[in-house]
Formats: C-alpha cells, structure tokens, sequence
C-alpha cells in the first residue's frame, strides 16, 4: 500500500510538470476498494476524512502494536489468521506478537513494570482479568464500547450472548470466547458397553458405580495442578443450581457467610462422598492437565471437565475410535435443567498502552461475524456473538454443533451468570482446600470453614 501510494504522487508529480497545472492529491486515492467482509467497518476507513492512508488525520492507525495471547487448546491459528488480515488492512502499524503456552508468565514482569502490551487476551493459567482489574492494568471500556458496531451496523455491546464482565458498573473487558465447563466422556465407549450417560447427581454416582466395577478404574480424573477445573467444571454450576445467580456471585465476591451456608455445605458434601466411594482418581494431584486428559483418552478414567477446546487440544493423541461426548457437569438434582455457567476468554487494553488508537481499532477488527466463524472452524470453541449459525457448517465439529444445540434449549439446560471471575486472591486458597477435600485429607465441613477464612482475608485485603 505504501509503494502504491508513492508511485502515485510520482505520476502526479509528472502531469504536474507536463502541463504546469496546479493540481490537488486526496489522500485517500491509494485505498479506494470497498472494505471486505472480514474488515471492520466501525473504523470508517471509506471516509475521506479518516483513512489510514491520510498523513493529517489524528486517527491514522499506526506505529507499533503489541498482543499478547494465550496458547492453548484453541492453539493459534485464528489469531495468526486475524492478525495477518488486521496487518494486510493497517499497512503502517507494525504488529509485535507475544504469544506461547507460558506467556503469562513470560510477560509478567513487563506488567509488574508498567511497561504491559498494547492488548491482551486473557486466558491460561497465571492469568486473571479480576486481579488485573483490581490492580489497575486494564482501560475502561464503558464509554467506547457505546460507539462500537458489528459489520451490519448492529452495536456490539448487544451482540454478546453473554455480556461482559461487570466492576461496579464500569467494563473493562470484551468476552472475546464463549465456553463452558462441563463433563466430558467417550460416546463410543459408552454405546458400546451400555454405560448410563449422567443426567443429575444420582445418576452421576450410579454411572461411576457401574464404571468402576466393569472396568476396574477410578472413574473420574481431573487436574490436581489447576484445581480451578474441578471449581470452575463442578462447583460453579453446583452453585448455580444450589442458589441461582445469587449464590454463585457470593461465593466468587467472598462475600461473608456465603462459603458456609448450608446450600454450599451440601454440595461439597457430594463431593465428599465421591471421595469416600473411590470414584475420583487418588492420583490427580500430580497430574497437569494434560495428563490427566491423556488419561482420559486412554480410558484410565471415564469422565473428565473440561471446556470445549478439550478435542482441539488433545487432536493428537485422540484414539481413532474415540468419540467425544459433552454433558453439563451433573451436580444438581433429580427433576432440574443441567446448570451451565458460561466461561468466557475476554480481550482487553492496557491502561497503559503504547498505543490505544491502533488497540482499539485491533479489538473494533476482531468482533466481527465472520471471524466468529473462523473461530469455530478454528478452534472447535464458540465465539462470543449472538445470530452465528454454525448448524449447516461442515467444518465445525459435530460435539459442538450438538453442545450448542442443548445449551439454548432452556428445558434441558439452565444457564447461571457469575459477575465476574474470582480473583485469583481467592482462587487459589481455596483451590488449595479443594485438593485436600479431593484427596480425603480434610471433611466437607473443615473445607468450608477454610474458604470461609480464605474469603475473609481476601475482603480485609480489599478494604
């Protein structure tokens, strides 16, 4: 685009001389193609005005451009997808990737120092939007998000399936991936030996019953390295089901008495009594999680929770026969809907960004329809856009077609908000009691009185 547009002062340069005429150049005369329907069209670059290509507009979109992302079970070839388009639209802004498995770790110090990226995608472990929010490194968003729209003109903040996360009325984030926890297990397997597939609590524990003594295993693994995927894939929903949107945002918030009210108690007494049954793999406190999912596939275990990038990022290793089943993680009653609660990956700013113009416009270029597609095709996971139909599209996974389909039916599935994710403040002692509770090294009700105190030096911490 560059030489483009210096050939073309050249040639006018020339007709200048030649004729002696006194001629003006538009700055737009190098970019005059209709914006294609990945582009963003809330940048307005058609207008004259404020093209990238207009060297006096205060709205060129240029210089240096840092993101930062998560690479995980999604794995990275949407964002190099997205950040090669962004690149071809925005010629003069020199985009800087940092990105890895580790990368939260990598850029920590760049964050400690106040020298963060321009953007960040925040997912994976040693990542936390709530911690970054309650430290002050994220931009508020509340106002801009209010002049934002989707390709169709329709405004993006209406266009969430689940909207953002909410400080006290100020958003500070855009909830880029729409996820879930629940339950996963091999339908062949279970077709094949006629296992019951879990609808509520009871079934749950008459299914692993009957795993255990066909099959001689311990029928349910998890992560004991990251135990917010048992608190996130079990407890969370079981919250949601126990005591509605209430009672999860009180036990997220840390909000006195929640952690030992009796809805909680009982469902940590279910947990409990996996423990005592032997249902629960006495070997998930060494595993990361990804042994614990190669486990799984192998068969040493029967379910696992995990969110929808689980057959991403396991491709692999996946047996050929293997066949992927997802249920709502069964922690509720008898009689009730499932409980989902949506886990979403959100994109933020940094409050000190470089570059915010060149941020924003990153972000204004990602929310589109179309990339929502690619990110499904990409990535087997669900875009954070409502009205994307992915039912007719052969490159989506079948799971996830089926996944959907039983997510937006309100009489099998009920869908519970939280308010924001825990801080990691948090998070982390009581992940640390959920392990001993997992292992059998404490009760039900010394695990509560643990989050309970955890949940008291967190709020004294706030104050």
């Amino acid at each position: 685009m560059r030489k483009f547009s210096k050939r073309s002062l050249l040639f006018l340069m020339a007709v200048i001389l030649m004729l002696g005429l006194m001629a003006a150049c538009s700055s737009n005369s190098a970019d005059d193609e209709e914006p294609s329907e990945s582009e963003d069209p809330t940048t307005e670059d058609t207008n004259e005005e404020n093209t990238t290509e207009n060297e006096g507009s205060s709205d060129k979109i240029s210089g240096e451009l840092e993101i930062q992302y998560f690479v995980g079970g999604y794995g990275d070839s949407w964002w190099k997808e997205v950040i090669g388009d962004f690149q071809e639209k925005y010629p003069e802004v020199t985009i800087t990737e940092h990105a890895g498995p580790n990368i939260n770790d990598e850029m920590r110090s760049r964050w400690v120092s106040e020298d963060p990226p321009d953007v960040v995608y925040i997912d994976g472990a040693g990542s936390s939007e709530t911690q970054m929010v309650e430290d002050g490194q994220l931009m508020n968003l509340s106002d801009w998000l209010q002049g934002v729209e989707l390709e169709d003109g329709t405004p993006l903040a209406d266009s969430f399936i689940v909207e953002p996360a909410n400080y006290d009325g100020e958003i500070y984030s855009l909830p880029l991936v729409f996820d879930t926890w629940g339950t996963w297990y091999d339908k062949a397997l279970f077709d094949q030996e006629g296992y019951e597939v879990p609808t509520d609590f009871d079934s749950f524990m008459n299914s692993m019953e009957e795993i255990q003594d066909a099959e001689g295993i311990a029928p349910f693994v998890t992560t004991g390295q990251y135990p917010y995927y048992f608190l996130r894939g079990y407890l969370y929903p079981a919250f949601g089901a126990a005591g509605g949107d209430e009672l999860l945002a009180d036990v997220i918030k840390g909000e006195e008495g929640a952690w030992t009210s009796e809805a909680v108690l009982n469902v940590m007494k279910n947990v409990e009594e996996m423990q005592q049954a032997g249902f629960i793999d006495d070997g998930f406190g060494a595993l990361n999680h990804t042994q614990s999912q190669m486990n799984f596939l192998l068969h040493d275990n029967a379910f696992i929770p995990v969110g929808f990038w689980l057959p991403n990022e396991m491709a692999n290793d996946t047996p050929e026969d293997f066949e992927y089943g997802f249920i709502p993680s069964p922690m509720h009653d008898a009689g009730e809907p499932a409980a989902i609660v949506p886990d979403l990956r959100p994109l933020a700013i940094a409050e000190q960004a470089e570059n915010p113009e060149a941020a924003k416009a990153f972000v204004e270029f990602v929310f589109t329809k179309e990339y929502a597609r690619l990110f499904s095709e990409h990535t087997g996971a669900i875009m954070n856009l409502q009205g994307v139909d992915l039912s007719a599209n052969e490159n989506v996974p079948e799971y996830l077609i089926d996944a959907n389909e039983m997510i937006n039916d309100p009489e099998q599935v009920q869908i519970y908000h939280k308010p924001h994710p825990m801080s990691s403040d948090l998070e982390t002692p009581i992940s640390d009691a959920l392990v001993s509770l997992m292992l059998g090294n404490i009760t039900a009700e010394e695990f509560v009185e643990e989050a309970e105190a955890a949940a008291a030096e967190y709020r004294s911490e706030l104050e």
